[in-house]
């Protein structure tokens, strides 16, 4: 009798419940109204500058060609999350599908993926144009730029596919609570019956292949470009040089640092609370602060901004 109930129990979780923030049941509403402006201004503000780097003449380089790119993933990005939040917070209907939780894992691993590789790719730009200026255009010609962007949308796309497919492969048992507001890795790990260990294995190793290695080229990569920065005889060219890179490390420091900790600090440390802080912290106010921080640093956007609203007030 026994040996049926667990057959049972082993099979009987067919879908989760995302508690999101259902820990603080009188704020429902207002985290609604919080999140849905906040997807609006995410939505508009990287539209825009996919939009301003289209359309304006000046912002036909590579740097914003990689701009553009970032920008369009982070409106898939945050789409992959945010809508469902929002409905739950609406309809307090918190049921998702076990296919839905896997679809939406896999999307956010692996536009998480290519979100690192693109940084890293965005990095290796400013790199080559103030540490090799004169092989810039040489190097970054468009054909290259375009291939290094489709090396960065495929690469991720079969290794997430795989560890999609070996976390839901794992028997679901008792509770089908997930203390989230996506299905990730950490709290659906906890859900698993059985041993994890292989699991917990390979999401350290992709972990490491995908932010880690891509943190640590990053961070050479700067080295190297502030070693050259200072070595420059002017202020003035010290200044626009720091310009063109301070959005791109901020960027790098919020979403780098959010990432880091939450699929690298050892699984006895994970807390639901701070799990899902520094999940919003990467999948949402990096891609929401993402626009300003390029626009307001940037004089060239900056203008093409002017221009492009200069036309639609006429």
């Amino acid at each position: 009798m026994e040996k049926k109930t667990a057959e049972v129990n082993l099979t009987s979780v067919m879908e989760f419940v995302l508690l999101g923030f259902s820990d603080i049941p009188n704020l429902q509403m207002f985290l609604f109204v919080i999140f849905f402006f906040v997807y609006v201004i995410i939505l508009m503000g990287n539209g825009i500058i996919v939009l301003i780097v289209r359309v304006d003449q000046a912002l036909q380089t590579p740097m914003y060609f990689f701009l553009s790119n970032f920008s369009f993933l982070e409106i898939c990005f945050v789409s992959v999350t945010l809508p469902r939040m929002l409905t739950n917070l609406w309809t307090q209907k918190r049921n998702i599908s076990l296919f839905a939780c896997a679809t939406q894992m896999g999307f956010v691993l692996t536009l998480g993926n290519i979100e690192c590789l693109l940084l890293t790719v965005m990095a290796y730009d400013r790199y080559v144009a103030i540490c090799n200026p004169l092989h810039y255009p040489l190097v970054m010609n468009h054909k290259v730029c375009v291939q290094m962007v489709v090396a960065c949308w495929i690469t991720g796309v079969p290794v997430e596919t795989g560890q999609t497919y070996q976390i839901f492969s794992l028997p679901f048992c008792g509770s089908n609570q997930i203390n989230h507001f996506f299905c990730d890795i950490p709290p659906l790990l906890k859900l698993a019956c059985g041993d994890t260990f292989l699991n917990e294995m390979l999401v350290f190793t992709v972990a490491v292949l995908f932010v880690t290695i891509p943190f640590l080229l990053i961070l050479e990569s700067y080295i190297k470009i502030i070693s050259t920065i200072l070595r420059l005889p002017s202020a003035t060219g010290r200044t626009k040089a720091f310009s063109t890179c301070s959005s791109h490390i901020t960027v790098v420091a919020m979403f780098f640092g959010s990432a880091i900790i939450t699929y690298l600090r050892p699984k006895s440390k994970h807390s639901s609370r701070a799990d899902k802080f520094l999940s919003l912290f990467y999948t949402i106010v990096t891609p929401m602060f993402n626009p300003m921080i390029y626009t307001l640093r940037n004089k060239d956007a900056m203008m093409a901004l002017r221009k492009f609203y200069r036309m639609f007030a006429l």
